[in-house]
């Protein structure tokens, strides 16, 4: 008969059940370590009480609790006066037990995997005194395992690699598998494994989950990745049995099994001839279906006529052969060049080598095409040599250049002035020979550098340059003289024969031999008393005295003329006067004063009278500033009293204003004209940077109230005036305006007047009015007559 899950679960409790009671009168709890009760009469040991070998199926499902199994003394008659009592792990939360029979059920579902078993403690008391009668025991429900867990890769998934081209059986991975359920118990924990998808490339092996390669040579080109499943089932692979799958992932790693090939017998470039030097002349690459150090690769030129003027080298990054330039292209000199070149991989795996040669042959040819080439100079650098006497014309060399094309264009020559700023040379622009425009003068310029251009005559924007470097051959023309501006001094104590200067001359010219130099005084100082000089040989002289007793008051300096000459051809010589100072010296010869006027009595003042002359001069100027401190305090400000008429109150200021002598004279009705409109007067002292407003026409009322407002509104526009001064001043303010009763005082209409007024009464005031009566008088030397 056929048996469901449930079925078999139950048929393995009823096999567990009998195969506990078959055992239970050979089971016995320890001896207790309690001392043996005693019955009247006769000494009885205590006998230990017995109990059931508990086993627990997991997962149990049923609705009633599970029995476990029974605990039993022999002290319980089955009076029910004994009771049964349990404790420890899951007591009374899992497991329950009758405390008559001593029945132990099971009322939760159990898992072996979460806990394997309960330990617990078992005591048998006397229902009436609540003694134990028997020792208190341990024991242990263990709970037994069913399959209810599958297997798990705890590790998946997987990645691994594994090289293309590898032999069958070749590992690649190992998985694994861990079921859950109780190994030491039936097949539920024995996992077998299997391949679910990667037929036929890869087998896995049933006990070890060792995977391995199942085809011979894979080819990573062909398909890189593969994809597996791997299943692993319980129960060795038998029906009935739980299984977890896990995905594989094998990458072919590369090898070197493919070597490069040019995709082309031969190729074929145009290069101009103008290209410079490591310039690039091609690319060329050789295809390798490897990847990583397998397609690294080396070129090499083999053979060819290029082979001094082109190499080779790889890009690391594209492994391309990169053809440039070693030497400069001319296609008059040659036009093409063949050069046979060879790729062969840098790593070789000797596996492999059957597969074929890893190495490949091309031919690169390159044409060489013609460019217009500027002229080209015979010589990078000439070098030309000139004397600085040399005159205006002379030859001093030639250049030649050519037209390097097939063309051969003529070649006209010149010089480039910006290297030649002064212009002292010249070229013939035919010939090419260079000749000297200006006098030379090695001392100015020993090396002239100039850039000669060679021009194209039917193409003049082809430039060649040539380089000349035109060396100036000195002659002696120019006179010896002293080293330096000498200080010379002589003390007043020296004694005859002390050297008092050493001196020494230069040249500007540069004998090849070097200089010489001799020194001697000149015809009319060589017979002094007081100084004579001593040549040394050695292109220096010394100076020394001839007497003592030098004294400033008498001479305080001497002038010694000295003849230098040098040893050129024709030689030449300079006069150079010494000055030689008389000075007071202290005992070691150090001087401390030349000044000759000290000894020299002032015939002025003397420094007590300067002194008190000084402070006269300074009594003067602080009695001045009193006096200006003065006459400033006793300024007082204008003040104007409300009360009073201020037309009657004129004020007389020492200010004498424009031509008016007297200001009681003033004509009052000229502020009464109101009807103006003035403009700002500008300060002279200073930029005003505000511009007031034209103040409003003021109304017809009575005069001393005009002019109070009149004052008082001059006086507001003073204080808030940005450009007014920050002292008190006097304010001059004109009422006049459009319209006076006045009328215009100017003169400058006067002349196209008609005007019977006669003014040659200006030329009887003096020479003053002079100008005045000239252009206004009717008299004869009048301007206007």
């Amino acid at each position: 008969m056929k048996f469901g899950k449930v079925e078999f679960c139950h048929f393995l409790q009823i096999i567990a059940l009998f195969l506990c009671l078959s055992g239970m009168n050979q089971a016995e709890l320890p001896k207790s370590r309690s001392k043996p009760y005693f019955q009247s009469g006769r000494p009885r040991t205590k006998r230990s009480w017995v109990w059931n070998q508990f086993f627990v199926l997991e997962e149990y499902m049923g609705t009633d609790p599970l029995y476990v199994g029974k605990l039993h003394s022999d002290v319980d008659k089955g009076d029910g006066s004994i009771k049964y009592i349990l404790s420890g792990e899951g007591a009374s939360s899992i497991f329950i037990i009758d405390e008559n029979t001593g029945d132990i059920h099971a009322t939760k579902r159990l898992d072996r995997e979460e806990q394997a078993y309960y330990t617990l403690r078992a005591q048998a008391l006397d229902r009436l005194t609540n003694k134990p009668v028997e020792p208190e025991s341990e024991f242990v429900i263990k709970i037994q395992d069913i399959n209810d867990n599958e297997p798990k890769f705890l590790d998946g998934p997987y990645t691994a690699g594994v090289p293309e081209m590898s032999p069958v059986g070749t590992s690649v991975v190992q998985v694994t598998a861990t079921d859950a359920d109780d190994p030491t118990y039936g097949n539920s924990a024995r996992v077998v494994y299997s391949i679910l998808q990667g037929q036929p490339y890869f087998s896995v092996e049933p006990k070890t989950g060792i995977i391995k390669t199942a085809l011979p040579n894979m080819d990573r080109e062909a398909k890189d990745q593969y994809l597996l499943v791997i299943q692993a089932k319980d129960m060795v692979g038998q029906n009935g049995g739980l299984s977890g799958t896990t995905s594989v992932t094998v990458t072919l790693t590369d090898v070197n099994d493919n070597p490069p090939r040019f995709p082309r017998r031969s190729y074929q470039y145009n290069v101009p001839e103008s290209l410079p030097v490591a310039s690039v002349v091609a690319r060329i690459k050789a295809a390798d279906a490897d990847v990583g150090p397998n397609a690294e690769m080396e070129y090499k030129i083999v053979d060819g006529d290029g082979l001094g003027v082109f190499k080779i080298s790889v890009d690391k990054d594209t492994q391309e052969g990169i053809i440039t330039i070693q030497k400069e292209l001319d296609f008059e000199a040659k036009t093409s060049y063949t050069l046979r070149i060879e790729a062969a991989n840098k790593h070789v795996d000797s596996h492999f080598q059957s597969l074929g040669p890893f190495s490949d042959m091309t031919t690169v040819k390159i044409i060489v095409e013609d460019v217009d080439e500027p002229p080209v100079f015979t010589s990078r650098l000439y070098s030309m040599v000139v004397s600085e006497a040399a005159k205006v014309g002379t030859i001093i060399g030639t250049v030649a250049a050519h037209d390097p094309d097939v063309s051969n264009s003529p070649v006209r020559y010149s010089i480039d002035r910006n290297t030649d700023l002064e212009r002292y040379f010249n070229i013939d622009a035919n010939t090419g020979v260079i000749t000297t425009a200006k006098s030379l003068d090695r001392e100015t310029n020993a090396v002239h550098n100039i850039t000669v251009l060679a021009m194209e005559s039917q193409n003049p924007a082809q430039i060649g340059r040539g380089y000349v470097a035109i060396t100036i051959l000195d002659i002696n023309d120019n006179a010896p003289e002293f080293a330096m501006e000498y200080e010379t001094t002589v003390c007043e104590n020296a004694q005859p024969g002390q050297v008092i200067q050493k001196i020494s001359a230069v040249d500007k010219d540069d004998p090849p031999s070097g200089h010489q130099f001799y020194f001697s005084l000149t015809a009319e100082a060589a017979n002094n008393h007081n100084f004579t000089l001593q040549d040394n040989k050695d292109n220096t002289a010394s100076v020394l005295t001839r007497r003592n007793g030098f004294r400033r008051q008498e001479q305080s300096v001497f002038y010694l003329p000295i003849f230098i000459v040098d040893s050129g051809s024709p030689s030449l010589s300079s006069t150079n006067t010494l000055t030689i100072r008389v000075c007071d010296c202290d005992a070691d010869g150090i001087a401390q004063t030349c000044n000759a006027e000290a000894y020299i009595l002032p015939a002025g003042l003397s420094t007590g009278a300067l002194i008190a002359i000084l402070a006269c001069v300074l009594t003067l100027l602080v009695l001045v500033l009193l006096i200006v401190t003065m006459r400033r305090r006793k300024k007082e400000p204008l003040i104007f009293d409300e009360e009073r008429d201020i037309r009657e109150n004129i004020v007389r200021y020492d200010d004498e204003g424009g031509g008016e002598e007297d200001t009681e004279a003033f004509d009052m009705a000229a502020l009464r004209n109101l009807n103006i409109i003035r403009d700002t007067k500008t300060r002279r002292d200073v930029t005003p940077e505000i511009q007031f407003l034209s103040r409003p026409t003021f109304k017809s009322i009575p005069d001393n109230v005009i002019f109070r407002e009149f004052i008082w509104e001059r006086l507001k526009e003073a204080d808030v005036d940005p450009c007014a001064p920050p002292y008190d001043s006097l304010q001059t303010y004109a009422f006049e305006g459009n319209g006076s009763v006045a009328e215009s005082l100017s003169s400058l209409d006067s002349i196209s007047s008609n005007s019977d007024q006669n003014y040659d009464y200006l030329s009887d005031w003096g020479p003053r009015f002079k100008r005045l009566a000239d252009m206004y008088g009717t008299g004869p030397d009048s301007f206007y007559s």
